[in-house]
């Protein structure tokens, strides 16, 4: 009888994907593992560009997104695509990433069929069930019944302990989108031109200290969004800065990042970066404008300040640490929070030199061991 634990990781969106990398890179090269990859396709074209970068090539693709699913229209489709595939895997473990639909509806998948779940990324709280929503209470839910919590800090242990979850279930493992950002900065240094696609935008603002801009979150539509928008306009007047801001491909956001920003001479917006092309923005920019969860923990790596445009963050380990500053949506606060870094260097310099809290790069092999016991 084989000892090789059979492994069915799920995920659907780009954030995921980034995240789950490094950890399938060490699945497929363990001989402890046979690893099956389903995907989603809950972000397609963002997904895919991951995928390849990466030399991932998916067992079972489900492909559910439809325009504009409503949310309890996307679950069915998940559930019962997921536990299909589980029917014909008949897995030893499954694994899901963080907090998306994808992740919520393939860890409930395995439940119904009592196989164990491994949460990666597991016990991040902001205490808030419609900041971020839905994604509080996808991760609640998996967090209910998962059989292995990957907890990227301390912290995010023990929110789970404090949800008493039983300790011997939980480990710090460091998160593995630190092990992902040392591997595409490896690899654009060794192939430069896998980032070439900036080079345009970098020429056209060079002499001025970029601002990296992302903003996506659903409860930012609307007020949240022009208030964003409106602020960036503001920090564009200066002369000393420029403002590359990738925009995502909701409508939400990009019918109202068009209309105030287009015409903006100190402003760049893109169609959504491939993930080289988005860790070389994190490199050249001076510091982060975002209401992203990832980059809270990515921009601090390469020792970028991120200010974030949220009420509440499930991350507080980088506003403890100091790497991450809360200014939500307020078009004053943003504005004058990102002058405050800009013209005051001892507070640039206590932000950028901070200690990240994120994790060494070896958390995907962590997690690996603990999926081999």
């Amino acid at each position: 009888m084989s000892n090789t634990r059979k492994i069915v990781t799920i995920f659907g969106t780009r954030p995921e994907a980034i995240k789950l990398f490094p950890l399938l890179h060490v699945l497929e090269a363990d001989p402890r593992f046979d690893s099956r990859v389903l995907v989603s396709g809950q972000h397609r074209g963002m997904l895919d560009q991951v995928l390849e970068i990466a030399g991932i090539t998916p067992h079972h693709d489900l492909d559910v997104m439809h325009p504009d699913q409503t949310l309890d229209a996307l679950t069915a489709r998940l559930l019962t695509g997921i536990g299909a595939v589980l029917d014909l895997e008949q897995p030893d473990w499954v694994v899901v990433q963080g907090d998306t639909a994808t992740a919520m509806c393939g860890a409930l998948a395995a439940y119904y069929r009592k196989l164990p779940v491994c949460h990666v990324e597991a016990g991040l709280r902001s205490g808030d069930v419609y900041h971020p929503w839905p994604e509080e209470v996808n991760r609640k839910v998996i967090g209910s019944f998962a059989a292995l919590h990957a907890a990227p800090t301390e912290t995010s242990a023990d929110a789970l302990r404090r949800e008493n979850v039983d300790p011997a279930i939980v480990h710090v493992t460091g998160n593995t989108v630190i092990d992902a950002l040392h591997w595409i900065t490896a690899r654009v240094a060794a192939e430069p031109g896998l980032v070439s696609g900036l080079s345009e935008v970098e020429a056209r603002f060079a002499g001025k200290r970029i601002i990296g801009v992302t903003s996506h979150r659903r409860e930012n539509f609307g007020v949240g969004m022009r208030n964003i928008a409106n602020a960036i306009k503001r920090l564009a007047a200066r002369e000393d800065v420029a403002l590359i801001f990738p925009v995502h491909l909701n409508p939400n956001v990009r019918a109202i990042m068009n209309e105030e920003l287009a015409a903006l001479d100190n402003v760049a917006l893109l169609e959504p970066l491939d993930y080289p092309h988005f860790a070389r923005l994190l490199d050249i920019c001076t510091l982060v404008l975002t209401d992203s969860g990832g980059v809270q923990e990515e921009a601090p790596a390469l020792g970028k300040p991120v200010l974030v445009m949220r009420e509440t963050t499930e991350r507080p380990e980088g506003v403890e640490a100091g790497t991450a500053k809360l200014v939500g949506t307020d078009e004053d606060t943003i504005v004058r929070e990102v002058e405050r870094l800009l013209d005051d260097d001892a507070a640039y310099a206590a932000m950028a030199k901070a200690h990240n809290p994120f994790g060494d790069g070896k958390s995907a092999a962590r997690i690996a061991d603990l999926l081999a016991r």
